[in-house]
Formats: structure tokens, sequence, C-alpha cells
């Protein structure tokens, strides 16, 4: 149940007509009451708490400056359905969150769920929607670490915030998302590594492996080449995302367009251009022809997407998609 002082800041909030300080110290009961095991109950709190103030389409954003300013916390709404990737990519986050579920009986066995989950893959490839659809399929409220408030040149400073952020996994059950995770985690036998990087890998490795929370951490690279091996053998699962094939392009355009355009069919054509795109930039493709279709008030045509795959294209020609 709510803490005295929690229900003091509601009352506060509610006279002060604070709706954004009232949905967050809901959402911190809530956070509470999913650490208890109280699911049922988090889950309305959450849903009220989305109705009070104006919420927004897909997601609700609160900045941790209080109670600590390395977080930002937010509420995803986004489906494991949702998600666009390989077959056994899709069954093995079904495996985290069936193991999340079922962690109590898991338990009862001497067996823990998997909650330290590393995901490599280039830019754009869904590393970060699928932290969101961890969080929101487990009930949980998505924490995202502040890398540039992380990470510091004082020397000793970043390992005391670390250990901050570990307290917060400990005390605030949670899904933590470490993105660009290689600013910590650079292998420390690469020439321009500097003895404090080291320092901070070895805090980082330290306090991963001390963790016994029922906290989710997710961490996400663009390169695992760049990653130490140790750290590797603490993380429960390692999820490889790929650019899209051409059957995940087809659902994206599918996913994407369909809603606006029922009768819309990607080409053949279509989807062998789109291939050399990553799955976020095939989404912005979509959102642009929507919002020209939108302003022109006409339909979207083939030629259309043809024409906004080439500007990405052109865009990032010579870079990495």
């Amino acid at each position: 149940m709510a803490t005295a002082d929690q229900i003091k800041s509601l009352i506060k909030a509610h006279i002060d007509n604070d709706n954004e300080k009232f949905r967050t110290v809901v959402l911190q009961i809530a956070a509470y009451e999913a650490k208890l095991n109280h699911e049922t109950l988090a889950r309305e709190l959450k849903k009220l708490a989305e109705k009070t103030g104006s919420a927004r389409a897909n997601i609700l954003n609160f900045n941790q400056t209080q109670s600590n300013p390395m977080l930002t916390m937010s509420i995803p709404s986004d489906k494991l359905k949702d998600l666009i990737v390989s077959d056994e990519i899709h069954d093995r986050i079904k495996r985290i969150l069936n193991e999340f579920k079922n962690r109590n009986k898991l338990k009862s066995y001497g067996m823990s769920n998997r909650r330290k989950i590393l995901i490599e893959g280039k830019p754009g490839t869904g590393k970060t929607f699928t932290a969101s659809v961890i969080a929101s399929e487990t009930g949980l409220p998505l924490y995202t670490v502040q890398m540039d408030k992380l990470v510091t040149k004082f020397m000793g400073e970043t390992s005391v915030k670390l250990r901050q952020i570990f307290d917060s996994v400990e005390n605030s059950i949670g899904v933590y998302f470490f993105d660009e995770f290689d600013a910590i985690g650079a292998d420390r036998s690469l020439d321009n590594e500097v003895g404090e990087m080291r320092r901070i890998l070895n805090s980082f490795l330290q306090f991963i492996e001390q963790d016994s929370s029922e906290s989710i951490i997710v961490a996400a690279t663009n390169n695992q080449k760049l990653l130490d091996q140790a750290l590797f053998r603490r993380f429960d699962d390692v999820l490889h995302y790929s650019m899209p094939t051409k059957n995940e392009v087809k659902r994206l355009y599918k996913y994407k367009l369909s809603a606006y355009q029922s009768n819309f069919v990607p080409s053949i054509k279509l989807i062998e251009e789109s291939i050399v795109l990553s799955h976020a930039e095939i989404i912005r493709v979509c959102d642009d022809a929507i919002k020209d279709s939108i302003l022109d008030d006409s339909k979207i045509t083939e030629s259309k997407l043809l024409s906004l795959v080439n500007e990405r294209l052109t865009i990032y020609s010579g870079k990495e998609a």
C-alpha cells in the first residue's frame, strides 16, 4: 500500500493541481505494488495514471531529477506483437517474459529468471524498442540511464554514480536500460582505453554480478566487438539483432500502412529496394508517406514510397544505415 509520504504527496499534488506530480506518485506506488507481486493492482494503477492529465499517445515520461538525475522513467505501452524481428529473437523475448511472470515458481526450485539482457545490433534494428516492449509486457516502469550524466571526466565519479544506479535497481523494481553500453563496457585491452575507463568497467562488472534484485537490466550496443569479453558471462542472455529480411520488410510496410490504407500491399520491387534500410528507416519512410498523403489528400502509391526510400538511401549514402 501507499506510504504516508506518498499519500501526502498525492493530496498536495491534487491541491496544487499538479497533474504531472500526481501521475508520478501514482506510478511510484504502482512500481512498489509490482515489486510485491500485486501485478493486477499495479496494472490498474498504471491505467489510472495514464488517464490523469494530458498523456502522450504512446508513452508517459517523467524526469526523475529528485530521486536520481541519471534516470528517466517512462511507462511504455508497446506490445510484443508490434516488434518485428526474426522468429528466433521473438521466441527468446517470449522466454524472458515468461520467466519473469513465473519467477516465483522458478525461485521455489532454486532457479532464477533471466534478468540481465545484452542486445547487440546495428542502429535502428529495434534494440531500444525491445527494452520498451519488455517493460510494457512485464508491467514495469522503464528507467533509461542517461549516459551523458553518468560518464564524467573526474576520476572515481562515474563509479560512484554507477553505484547510485544499482541502488535504484535494488530499491525500485523496473526495467533499467543502458543504451550505447560500449561507453562503459569497452574492452579493457584496447590501446586507447585509459585507466579510469577500466575502473568504470570493473565497477560495472562488480555491481551487475552482485545484483540480486527483481529488476530487469537491458544493455544495448551497436558493436559487440567493442565490449570486454568478461561482460558476456555476466548477462543471462545475449540477443543479436540484424538488418531486416525481405519477410520482415514486408511485415513492416503492412504493419505501418495497413491501419491508414488497408488495401496497401508492398511490391517485390519495393521490398528489394528497401532491404538495405534498417527497421527504423523503413518506419520513417512509412511515416513520411502517411504525412504526405494527409497533406496532399491522396493515396499512398508505390512510386511515392520508392521515392522516399531513394531519399533515405541518398541521405545515408556511404554511411552505415
